[in-house]
């Protein structure tokens, strides 16, 4: 059997942690499996190398490895091609460490092991440095290793650009870089090995009774990663779901069971709400007074794609005297960016950081009634004003204000019953799957 194992940073965020994720591989082989590690940085490795980026162009930065960027990771300032190179470069010096540790370690525990960088492994990519995608893998390296009985230890989080320099895949990309590898040796499963015991009904750092869950498919968690849960990259998900890898989302810390992520299984459509998720990285821009006719709204949002600006949730006004108004979200991180582009066009512009998104997913929501109106009315019983909708066959979302997220979170949670135990189908029906897994390279 071969077996994908993936050690994020808090799990190698010591030497007395390396030691315990090394003894766990061997345990591993041990039961007769051929064993690929991926590896993510340890724990705060990589802010502290962007601190270090940052600090040279504002020397009054602190270099304590805190970082001021909000969701997930991309370059700390646009400062061209060149800039992020070297980015990638830098950053991607923490997995190295986080490999050639752990296989230290199992040599010392009596094991056979080998450390591989990106480039070495036969990740290779494209050249959109820090956040670049993978083309292709080379596997002969990993299987040449495999045959001759060691554990290969691979660092996540890169790869190799068609020139030949090192590439990242951007926050989070060493899910990606594990699930991509198992894909591509058709192992039998990649393990998440992560610092919680699995995905959650919900946060349990906001939800102390959230309840971790057996289960989910590759569709609720594709919706799950996208709508703000930090338990898998949204591009490990979708890897996951194209090739049809199982994943395991399980503790480093112990052998219990975690939680499965597989392809769809008829029973699951009789949980109608999985997962209640909250995404404090939202910002709201609104652009007033634009012309009513056909090509405005499409001129605006192209500019807003061509600066690499992910837009969420839209709403346009109903057109008034010849003209109308546009609302959207955006990462918060990009908000300023977004306001300062549309104000170099000439737009009217208001902007509002002060919101969040809080989401139900539940793949029983394609064929029951009712949901909607539920979260609604559990809102309205809250005092919380609704701001936004969007919506997909599994899956709504609002925009609310930020100080209402956590309590809206709590509300929809237990109002949906995702703490006790699942409810058969029906309109008020509901369980399973959210938490955070904040064990990220």
């Amino acid at each position: 059997m071969l077996v994908f194992q993936k050690y994020g940073g808090t799990s190698l965020g010591t030497l007395d942690r390396i030691r315990r994720c090394a003894r766990r591989c061997l345990g591993v082989v041990a039961s007769g499996n051929e064993l690929v590690v991926v590896v993510s940085a340890m724990s705060g490795e990589t802010n502290r190398l962007i601190a270090l980026a940052n600090a040279l162009a504002e020397p009054a930065a602190e270099l304590d490895g805190a970082s001021s960027h909000k969701g997930p990771w991309v370059a700390p300032r646009k400062g061209g091609q060149a800039h992020n190179r070297e980015l990638d470069q830098l950053v991607s010096t923490g997995e190295n460490v986080s490999a050639s540790l752990l296989a230290m370690a199992i040599h010392q525990a009596g094991g056979q092991a080998v450390s591989l960088a990106g480039h070495q492994l036969g990740m290779r990519t494209d050249d959109a440095f820090t956040h670049a995608r993978i083309t292709d893998i080379e596997t002969s390296r990993i299987r040449s290793e495999l045959a001759a009985g060691r554990i290969v230890v691979c660092a996540g989080f890169q790869g190799t650009s068609p020139g030949g320099d090192i590439t990242t895949l951007g926050r989070g990309g060493s899910d990606t870089s594990a699930v991509a590898l198992a894909a591509s040796l058709r192992a039998d499963v990649c393990e998440i090995l992560t610092d919680v015991d699995g995905v959650f009904t919900t946060d349990p750092r906001v939800v102390s009774h959230a309840r971790k869950i057996d289960r989910l498919c590759f569709e609720e968690m594709l919706e799950l990663a996208s709508v703000g849960a930090k338990v898998l990259q949204l591009r490990s998900v979708e890897v996951a779901a194209r090739f049809g890898v199982p994943i395991h989302v399980r503790s480093s810390e112990h052998q219990g069971q975690g939680t499965m992520i597989v392809p769809e299984e008829e029973s699951m459509e009789s949980v109608v709400v999985s997962a209640v998720a909250l995404d404090r990285n939202e910002g709201k821009v609104t652009v007033v007074d634009l012309p009513d006719v056909p090509g405005t709204v499409a001129g605006l949002f192209e500019a807003l794609a061509e600066a690499g600006i992910v837009v969420d949730m839209i709403i346009q006004n109903a057109g008034h005297a010849g003209h109308t108004d546009v609302s959207f979200t955006v990462p918060e991180s990009d908000l300023a960016e977004a306001e300062a582009l549309l104000a170099a066009r000439g737009d009217k512009v208001v902007t509002d950081p002060g919101i969040c998104k809080v989401s139900l997913v539940g793949l029983g929501m394609r064929s029951h009634a009712g949901v909607a109106s539920r979260m609604f009315r559990i809102l309205a019983t809250e005092g919380i004003n609704i701001d936004m909708v969007t919506t997909s066959t599994i899956k709504i979302s609002v925009a609310v204000a930020e100080r209402y997220g956590e309590l809206a979170l709590r509300a929809l949670h237990d109002g949906f019953g995702l703490a006790g135990p699942v409810e058969p189908s029906g309109d008020s029906a509901g369980d399973s799957a959210v938490g955070s897994a904040p064990d990220q390279a």
